[in-house]
């Protein structure tokens, strides 16, 4: 089982730019995530081909399950 904490954010294009995290810590703070992604739009430290992160747009935790079936 793999988990992932997706943080969303809207570039200069309007469109949706998606930082992956994995193994996040559970459980999950909204604040300190929310506050987080503040600080990265604010620091301008990722610009995608669209341009620079503009807006929060969501974060959600995502969780893969994974069964082999021949090995």
């Amino acid at each position: 089982m793999a988990k992932v904490l997706q943080l969303q954010f809207l570039n200069q294009e309007d469109k949706t730019v998606t930082l992956t995290i994995e193994d996040p810590i559970e459980p999950v703070d909204p604040a300190a995530v929310n506050a987080a992604m503040d600080v990265i739009i604010a620091s301008n430290v990722f610009i995608s081909s669209g341009g620079e992160y503009t807006s929060k747009k969501g974060a959600r935790v995502v969780e893969r399950n994974i069964e082999e079936v021949i090995l």
